[in-house]
């Protein structure tokens, strides 16, 4: 059971290095990784010219079950949205920062890795 947890570890960083490439190359600079406030966790912290992006990144293996973005639920995305709002009060000079919500998902598929970013994939309402 352990190799799994440490598989799915391994193929959960390779797919956040694969994000992080993507989002230097569209004019973002990473701010930090898998940032923790007590038990939440926000995967990447960036930031570009229109503001502050907190991206969930996604990662599976070629599978029939649903896109990995569909995995982030109310729930998470609340989470996430508590973990933001905590970053920005330790991190102040970036409060001023327009926010934005993104989720990141990677597939490795037999025939290469899919990716696909979704900007602004959801606005929380309630903290």
């Amino acid at each position: 059971m352990e190799s799994g947890r440490n598989n799915r570890q391994k193929l959960g960083k390779l797919g956040e290095d694969i994000a992080c490439s993507f989002l230097e190359d569209n004019g973002h600079t990473i701010l930090e990784r898998n940032f923790r406030s007590g038990h939440l966790e926000i995967d990447i912290i960036s930031t570009d010219r229109n503001g502050i992006h907190f991206v969930e990144v996604k990662t599976r293996r070629q599978s029939i079950q649903a896109p990995p973005q569909e995995n982030v639920d109310r729930m998470k995305q609340q989470r996430i949205a508590r973990a933001a709002k905590s970053f920005l009060k330790r991190r102040r000079q970036h409060e001023h920062l327009e926010c934005f919500f993104d989720i990141f998902a990677v597939t490795f598929e037999s025939e290469g890795i899919k990716t696909e970013w979704i900007p602004e994939a959801f606005i929380p309402i309630y903290l």
